[in-house]
């Protein structure tokens, strides 16, 4: 999934304390947060990599452990396409920095409740694996795709 917006309603914010103002404002924009331009880059370079690819929004939980079926019932009537432990932290850093963004987030299972089986970091790993070479193919054209100067 190609990151277009993100739900974060717990856990600490990486900006708390005090402000360092050369890393940019307390407070910044972030309607754009994944910069459009951007996800339009990585939508281009969709065809041939064998991936399956959707824009859509992640709802940070922190972890480490998975939701509970309550927790992803939440997520998905809060308009959540994909839950997980990590991205949102780093992408409100880079956002706090005035950083152009990116982010991407491979499904490496079905969340709990939602098949009738166990969860397991074991199916995480394996899942991860399987698309890794392909998946890698696709970020390198994606980031031969991008002109720096031009975002």
């Amino acid at each position: 999934m190609i990151v277009s917006d993100h739900i974060k309603l717990n856990g600490a914010s990486p900006l708390r304390g005090k402000n360092l103002d050369f890393f940019g404002p307390r407070f910044f924009d972030v309607t754009d947060m994944y910069t459009k331009k951007l996800r339009e880059i990585a939508l281009n370079c969709v065809d041939g990599s064998g991936l399956n690819f959707h824009e859509g929004v992640y709802m940070f939980f922190p972890g480490p452990q998975f939701e509970t079926p309550a927790e992803i019932r939440v997520a998905r009537l809060l308009g959540a396409d994909a839950v997980g432990m990590s991205t949102v932290t780093e992408a409100l850093t880079a956002a706090h920095c005035s950083m152009p963004l990116l982010a991407f987030s491979v499904m490496t299972n079905m969340a709990a409740g939602v098949l009738n089986c166990k969860l397991s970091d074991e199916e995480v790993g394996i899942a991860a694996a399987k698309i890794a070479d392909r998946f890698g193919a696709y970020i390198e054209k994606v980031i031969a795709s991008i002109d720096v100067n031009n975002i």
